[in-house]
């Protein structure tokens, strides 16, 4: 069996599974976005002791690879070379938005035929990481930053039910009022929704150069001001 070590650093919440082709064999999550960096190292250590595996029997690392936190991001990709480094195992990078787009499928057996997914991660204000796919989790857009207004997804909402999810989506309930637009607002990250894409992924032998690979933030890092001077 392909054992898989899943990394989701992405978002608020920090997240870690093992799996391999029968399903899950241990996960483990902390919603926090301070406890990326400290906590992660003992998420790892946790599920490996829930699977009852070393971290030198892991076949593969899948690590998520954005959009998404800046921070959360790079630290994800940095604990998962690391790994890679030092069993030297290959490295898996999966998409942020399909795997929100997997999880949701996997979760829920009565979607609305023919619906859109539409998963939304949270980038500051009104701004939010998404992109469209269908019932199989293809992609029918490209990733992008969208601005929300009254007329983001018109097009889309003509014909289509578009499900909108995720940490980003909250805040775009009072904007998109199309009849054909649904919220699901119990959708929780995770990295165990990783698991199908890096399996896949693995068996096609797509992996990523661990030397050259960098997240994908869609967006350059912007450096927040502080309100009040110090000095």
């Amino acid at each position: 069996m392909t054992k898989i070590l899943c990394i989701d650093t992405g978002t608020t919440v920090c997240s870690v599974a093992i799996g391999d082709e029968n399903g899950l064999l241990g996960v483990r999550e902390i919603s926090d976005p301070k406890a990326h960096s400290t906590q992660l190292p003992n998420l790892i250590n946790e599920v490996l002791s829930l699977a009852h595996l070393t971290a030198n029997q892991i076949n593969a690392i899948a690590v998520s690879k954005g959009p998404g936190s800046y921070t959360g991001l790079r630290i994800g990709v940095s604990m998962a070379k690391g790994i890679c480094y030092t069993t030297r195992v290959p490295l898996i990078g999966v998409g942020s938005l399909q795997a929100m787009a997997t999880g949701l499928i996997l979760s829920n057996t009565d979607l609305p035929a023919k619906a859109l997914l539409c998963p939304m991660i949270d980038a500051r204000r009104m701004e939010v990481y998404c992109a469209l796919y269908n019932l199989e989790g293809e992609p029918v857009s490209d990733v992008r930053a969208v601005v929300v207004d009254d007329n983001s997804f018109a097009e889309y909402l003509e014909d289509h039910i578009i499900i909108f999810f995720g940490n980003g989506s909250s805040k775009c309930k009072d904007v998109i009022k199309n009849k054909n637009a649904i919220f699901i607002d119990s959708f929780e990250h995770s990295a165990r929704f990783m698991l199908p894409l890096a399996l896949k992924a693995y068996n096609n032998e797509e992996f990523e150069d661990i030397a050259y690979f960098e997240p994908f933030y869609l967006k350059d890092f912007v450096a927040s001001t502080p309100k009040k001077k110090i000095f």
